[in-house]
């Protein structure tokens, strides 16, 4: 007989190609990995992996072991999903996963709304860089800034995030060409307002880079320079104006995303349809 757990912590190390990086996603030491690995191999009669210095490559049968345990995998996950969304009640807690400024400026100020009017519902509300992965149930609704591509998946288009340049008055005043400017890291250069920022520089320096935008807005704030930022963001801090541009910034849209089996929950439908109206009040879709 397999032992479940023995198939899962091999899953992991298949996945994440060595003892080392397995057991710190597991939460378990090294041997515990190897433990279970070797346990597997034993019930199967079958070598799955070679077991080398730094890393733990799948040999050819491990390799099809692992295509199938992935599959487990994605089972697994299905039936956790399923249990939620049957298991939710009235009183329960929701995770959501959103952009750093979207969770923090758009949504959050507003979850005292939807407290008065659901008390027993918790929100945990997560900002994160990285797309939560669904499937994995890091997360049970996302707002992400590109349309997803898994399959399987319920999308909706609920708002239209617009972007200005921003900077103080005494930056505003300057002569256009003694202007600097404020932007993402090189490791961002491929988003769409940093591209639209690095075509508008015609030979000004970029003085000032930041991984996100709370530390861009800051340094706008402070007489630094000009900062890309959401409308939501720029157009509500009093320090800051909108600085006219020849070329219009982009427009990113916002997709509110699930799985079936939670959506059809009423209690996530609630929390949908709140997200989907503060969003899309601040940042109104975009008529084609």
């Amino acid at each position: 007989m397999i032992d479940w757990q023995d198939l899962h912590y091999f899953s992991v190390l298949a996945r994440t190609g060595s003892l080392s990086a397995a057991a710190r996603t597991l939460g378990v030491d090294h041997a515990t990995v190897g433990r279970r690995v070797a346990s597997l191999e034993q019930a199967l009669a079958l070598r799955l992996i070679d077991r080398l210095p730094r890393r733990s490559p799948l040999t050819a049968e491990g390799k099809a072991i692992a295509e199938l345990a992935d599959d487990m995998t994605q089972l697994t996950h299905a039936i956790e999903r399923r249990a939620r969304g049957l298991s939710l009640s009235a009183v329960t807690t929701v995770r959501i996963s959103a952009p750093p400024a979207v969770a923090a400026r758009l949504i959050a100020p507003h979850v005292v709304e939807f407290h008065r009017e659901h008390p027993d519902i918790t929100l945990a509300l997560a900002g994160a860089t990285q797309n939560a992965a669904l499937d994995r149930s890091e997360a049970d609704l996302a707002v992400r800034m590109a349309e997803p591509a898994e399959k399987d998946l319920l999308i909706r288009r609920i708002g239209a995030m617009r972007f200005g340049l921003y900077a103080t008055r005494e930056q505003a005043a300057l002569p256009r060409q003694a202007l600097a400017f404020i932007a993402y890291d090189a490791t961002l250069d491929h988003v769409a307002q940093q591209v639209w920022l690095r075509s508008i520089l015609a030979g000004r320096p970029v003085i000032f880079q930041a991984s996100d935008l709370f530390g861009q807005q800051e340094a706008a704030r402070a007489g630094l320079g000009a900062a890309v930022l959401p409308c939501f963001m720029g157009d509500n801090d009093a320090l800051l104006v909108k600085l006219p541009v020849k070329e219009p910034p982009p427009v990113r849209d916002l997709w509110l995303t699930a799985y079936p089996d939670i959506g059809r929950s009423p209690v996530m439908r609630m929390v949908m349809t709140f997200l989907a109206d503060i969003i899309g009040r601040e940042c109104p879709i975009r008529i084609a």
